[in-house]
């Protein structure tokens, strides 16, 4: 309650949210088409309406996405130690393992919070300025509006869990701190680093371990029949980040001094 009363959350969300309408505002205005060039999908947004919300998907998490996640994760123990609070909240009482995954549990909510802001302001002024019908998927497939709008109801769904990796790796830089903007900037710039490991053909060893490596892979569920195999991949490496930052986080916080 307290993350969802605070004008910095709302102005990040609304933020998120006119990525997708500028997109499509862009796309109305122009006349010639994209041949193209830019983000995927971004060719089919004048023909349907829905491509809104998958472009804005596609344009926001590379970058925005993660930077607003970084905000909310960084303030997370930084923020309550930064403004003399923390203390409080452990003599409330509260014990530390609690407080450490409420604030997790709040970070997660904001990750699903901030796709299905893209989401929504997508499909909304999507359907505002084009036509809404059937979606020809990516393996050819035509399916109904219905049908479409569960699919990116799923992608929203990944994309939340995606971003649960760098919000556990966000909780423990925290607890290294008592600077909130010092944590928030090592998180963002944590997340650009993995992107740009990420595409160095070098590394290709590493790919599999870093946090992003299926951050785009919501793809799949633009298929007929869904591929449900970056799901549980992703899943399954979010979670992996979420235990061991997780552990480093609460080894970090149990022997942290709160009175200094």
């Amino acid at each position: 309650m307290l993350l969802f009363r605070r004008r910095r959350t709302w102005a990040m969300l609304l933020a998120l949210g006119a990525v997708p309408v500028l997109i499509a505002v862009a796309v109305r205005l122009t006349s010639s088409p994209t041949n193209g060039h830019g983000p995927p999908f971004l060719d089919q947004v004048a023909g349907n309406g829905l491509f809104v919300a998958i472009t804005g998907m596609l344009v926001c998490i590379p970058l925005f996405l993660p930077l607003t996640v970084a905000v909310i994760a960084g303030d997370t123990i930084a923020g309550e130690a930064g403004t003399g609070t923390l203390r409080y909240l452990l003599t409330a009482p509260v014990s530390r393992p609690r407080l450490l995954l409420v604030k997790f549990t709040v970070a997660a909510i904001y990750c699903l919070a901030a796709a299905l802001m893209v989401a929504v302001c997508g499909l909304g002024i999507g359907a505002l300025l084009f036509p809404v019908g059937p979606v020809s998927l990516l393996s050819g497939t035509t399916i109904s509006v219905g049908a479409a709008l569960l699919r990116v109801g799923l992608i929203v769904v990944y994309v939340g869990v995606s971003l649960l990796g760098l919000a556990a790796v966000g909780l423990f830089v925290s607890t290294l701190t008592d600077v909130p903007v010092g944590a928030m900037a090592a998180i963002a710039l944590l997340a650009v680093t993995a992107q740009i490991l990420g595409q160095l053909p070098q590394l290709e060893w590493l790919h599999p371990w870093l946090f992003t490596e299926h951050w785009l892979g919501f793809a799949d569920l633009l298929r007929d029949p869904i591929r449900w195999t970056s799901f549980g991949q992703n899943a399954l490496l979010q979670g992996g980040y979420l235990v061991v930052f997780g552990a480093l986080a609460y080894g970090r916080f149990a022997s942290k001094n709160v009175l200094s």
